[in-house]
């Protein structure tokens, strides 16, 4: 009852702003990555090995620009302006897709105002909690009701984003993403707020983040959460209908499902982490976690892989809602830096878990993957073990 009480509160307008920029960038986001494969494949027609390149420089190329702008976000400059920037990279991003075929000119090109167009979403949490911290607000409370945008966006984007590429054309899904920049960057211009660096001790400035070791082992942890994750998305499909031998629509049944039941658990993460704490919180998601590789391994039914997903939705919602948060707790004064750090933790397990599930998969079988995610999932509650509680 509380937490409908914190919920209902009327926000402000500057609130219900960040609100609305997280959901549409999320859409625009979501309108263009389910398709990108099928896009390299179908409309500019190369081969798969050029598709695989296209998404590992993206991730590499994404984590060293996202990383160089974090640093210097928390150093100088409106963080304001960086973001509206980042938009306006979006809807160049989206209108170079629309209208080119050339594949090297968007593994290039395309790349880089992608990398820039992705930098928007953690420069846009750090401005939310610098804006939460200054007014009062509950800020894992707040940074939970932005994560849950997001994954509101993923659960309507996807369905989207195949609808219009199928029924309308690749260049339409993408003018409409354009579209969804471009209001975006309308909205930032307008109304989110401009706050001023605050003076930073240049000691703390030129401390490594990777030499604090609550930040390096909560680091790691994410990185193994979200090398799981992405294992478990990009081999879900192929061992459901391969190896399993069930219908392709239990794939986009169970990720919808899974999306859909994560929202209110990070909504409860935000709420209940003040009273408890992040690490518990983190030591509960990472626990369910585990509990769901280890019934991805044993199980098999439809029925039982539909109720697994309540622990995938718990593990899932919870590390999205709170380890953002857990990351700026953890580096004062370097909020662009510690957002940061979080995205790139999800990019670096997407490329991991890209090479071990192929790599294990093409070796082994299917089922195997999940033997190695859960490996990862107990080293990923170990390190989050090493983490201090805030």
């Amino acid at each position: 009852m509380a937490l409908l009480m914190a919920l209902a509160r009327r926000p402000d307008p500057v609130s219900l702003s960040f609100v609305a920029v997280t959901f549409i960038t999320g859409m625009a986001v979501a309108l263009q990555v389910p398709t990108l494969s099928l896009f390299l494949a179908k409309e500019v027609q190369v081969r798969p090995f050029l598709v695989g390149l296209f998404y590992t420089v993206n991730a590499v190329v994404g984590i060293l620009i996202s990383q160089w702008l974090g640093h210097r976000s928390d150093r100088k400059g409106d963080r304001k302006q960086l973001i509206l920037r980042c938009c306006l990279a979006g809807v160049a991003l989206s209108l170079l897709f629309a209208w080119h075929r050339n594949y090297w000119l968007l593994v290039s090109v395309g790349v880089l105002l992608a990398s820039l167009a992705s930098t928007a979403s953690p420069q846009l949490f750090a401005l939310a909690r610098e804006y939460a911290d200054r007014h009062n607000k509950r800020a894992d409370m707040f940074s939970s009701v932005l994560r849950a945008q997001f994954s509101l966006a993923w659960v309507i984007g996807p369905p989207l984003a195949f609808a219009l590429a199928i029924g309308y054309g690749f260049d339409v899904m993408y003018l409409a993403s354009a579209c969804a920049y471009l209001l975006c960057a309308v909205v930032v211009w307008r109304w989110l707020p401009s706050i001023p660096r605050p003076a930073q001790d240049p000691d703390q400035e030129r401390v490594s983040s990777w030499r604090d070791p609550a930040v390096r082992a909560l680091f790691i942890a994410s990185t193994l959460m979200w090398t799981c994750n992405s294992m478990y998305l990009i081999n879900m499909p192929l061992y459901i209908t391969r190896e399993l031998g069930l219908e392709e629509r239990l794939a986009g049944l169970l990720m919808g499902t899974a999306a859909a039941i994560e929202i209110p658990f990070m909504l409860l993460a935000g709420y209940y982490t003040a009273r408890v704490g992040k690490r518990p919180m983190l030591l509960v998601a990472v626990g369910a976690g585990l509990a769901f590789y280890v019934g991805l391994v044993t199980l098999s039914s439809q029925t039982a892989l539909l109720a697994l997903q309540l622990l995938n939705a718990i593990f899932v919602g919870i590390v999205a809602g709170i380890g953002m948060s857990y990351f700026q707790d953890l580096m004062p004064g370097r909020t662009g830096v510690a957002t940061t750090l979080f995205t790139n933790s999800i990019r670096t397990g997407s490329i991991m878990a890209g090479a071990i599930a192929g790599g294990v998969a093409e070796v082994w079988n299917f089922h195997g993957v999940f033997i190695v995610a859960t490996g990862l999932a107990l080293a990923a509650l170990v390190a989050c073990w090493r983490v201090p509680n805030v």
